[in-house]
């Protein structure tokens, strides 16, 4: 919602608005912008902005005091999704980034590419793209937008990317997620699958040839031509040449077309940059100049983002919702940082992870880490120790409140450790708190 507070600044509205927590990066980029904003849902907030319209984001349901006050009063509203669509993307060839994980880097990475190639894209990404500073911006004809499967408003259950109508969609990978609007896998394949029939004959879809679950969602129907990638199968492929991914070969049909060397880590930034470079090529870039760019590519904020050094302590910042995202990141990590101890701070943000539902998954997915200290906040809906215990001996603890889990840190870390805060939350700064006290 930030970035669509930043999109109708740049068309020229007067913007303020009101959220529950709001922290950095995007705090700092809405206030660089002059947008008024206001903490917490109180209906006075509304009152006293005497909106012509209000933009209605997903996270606010019927019962809260401001959805209330809007509904009584009869000032129009729209969800941010429709918005976008109607004022931004309507007019505009539109690139969608769709996927269970990846979504953010790799509509910045995207983004990155057109930009270098000199077609100066607008673009919506779910994060601060460093290459850019900003989470959004209007341009040219392209616009690049990172499509979530979420829903899109208390008002209108369909998935958010069904009102974006692209031209190109990347179907990045497909799990089960967002355990609290979703029964299934099932229900998820079918909203992907809405987003399948809105593309038209004459664009394309990229889709992930590794993934069994897009493949059944292909086959309810596909009326669009298909690019595949995978670093061992499909049309885009990747020959990994260092083990934690910061150096591969590309290869198209068959033929090796240029080399990546980046900053970036993990297999699935590999996939995350072969989806991209099939993106690209749909839409007329040259693949190797595309390739070239990537080497310039810096991630969006929060994705394994480096905070800082103390006596050869290194610090990092990951936005981590998912199990499989989690798994990635710590292997990519641990294929660059060899013996290293890997220290984590984890914190289960994500509605899906407060329900339990990954919470199986979870220690596997951890397997890379040395030690993990674990959010147990009293209103967590099932025991972390379910993860801890099945980490085994002094590996795995569960720490109360954050300061706890700071304090925890501390005790264990020593010099030459790697420590990754994990959550996709605001973590109440954690990252940069036990930076400073380390300092």
């Amino acid at each position: 919602m930030g970035g669509v507070a930043a999109l109708a600044r740049d068309l020229g509205f007067d913007v303020a608005g009101c959220d529950a927590a709001v922290y950095p990066p995007m705090s700092d980029q809405l206030a660089g912008l002059g947008v008024q904003l206001d903490s917490g849902y109180r209906a006075e907030h509304l009152d006293a902005a005497s909106p012509d319209r209000v933009i209605v984001g997903n996270a606010l349901s019927r019962g809260n005091p401001i959805v209330e006050r809007l509904l009584d009063k009869r000032i129009p509203y729209v969800s941010g999704p429709q918005w976008i669509g109607e004022n931004v993307l309507a007019g505009r060839r539109v690139l969608a980034v769709a996927g269970t994980h990846g979504k953010t880097t790799t509509t910045a990475m995207l983004a990155w590419i057109l930009d270098a190639c000199g077609r100066a894209p607008g673009f919506l990404v779910g994060g601060v793209p460093e290459n850019f500073g900003v989470s959004a911006r209007l341009s040219g004809q392209d616009f690049v937008i990172e499509a979530d499967e979420y829903d899109t408003a208390f008002f209108d259950k369909r998935s958010k990317f069904v009102h974006y109508r692209p031209t190109v969609a990347i179907l990045n990978n497909l799990e089960y997620d967002h355990a609290d609007i979703f029964p299934d896998v099932a229900a998820i394949q079918r909203q992907f699958h809405h987003l399948v029939r809105t593309v038209p004959g004459n664009g394309c879809l990229v889709v992930n040839a590794e993934d069994a679950r897009l493949r059944e969602v292909l086959a309810m129907g596909a009326w669009t031509p298909v690019t595949t990638f995978g670093i061992e199968s499909g049309d885009w492929r990747a020959r990994l040449i260092a083990a934690d991914g910061s150096h591969f070969v590309v290869l198209c049909d068959g033929r090796e077309i240029g080399e990546v060397r980046w900053n970036l880590l993990g297999r699935h930034n590999v996939m995350n940059a072969l989806a991209a470079l099939a993106a690209a090529d749909a839409e007329g870039v040259d693949a190797a100049r595309a390739i070239r760019a990537l080497a310039d590519f810096r991630s969006a904020k929060r994705r394994l983002e480096f905070i800082g050094e103390h006596a050869s302590m290194k610090v990092f910042d990951d936005f981590a919702h998912h199990p499989t995202a989690i798994a990635t990141t710590l292997a990519g990590l641990r294929a660059r940082v060899g013996q290293a101890r890997i220290l984590v701070g984890m914190e289960p943000r994500s509605n899906s992870m407060r329900a339990g539902a990954h919470a199986d998954e979870l220690a596997p997915s951890l397997r890379d880490a040395d030690v993990v200290v674990f959010l147990q906040r009293p209103e967590l809906a099932w025991d972390a120790t379910r993860v801890t215990d099945a980490l085994g001996g002094r590996r795995g603890r569960t720490a109360p409140t954050v300061d706890a889990l700071l304090a925890a840190l501390r005790d264990e870390a020593r010099a030459g450790d790697v420590i990754v805060f994990m959550s996709n939350g605001g973590f109440e700064n954690a990252p940069r708190r036990f930076l400073q006290s380390l300092r």
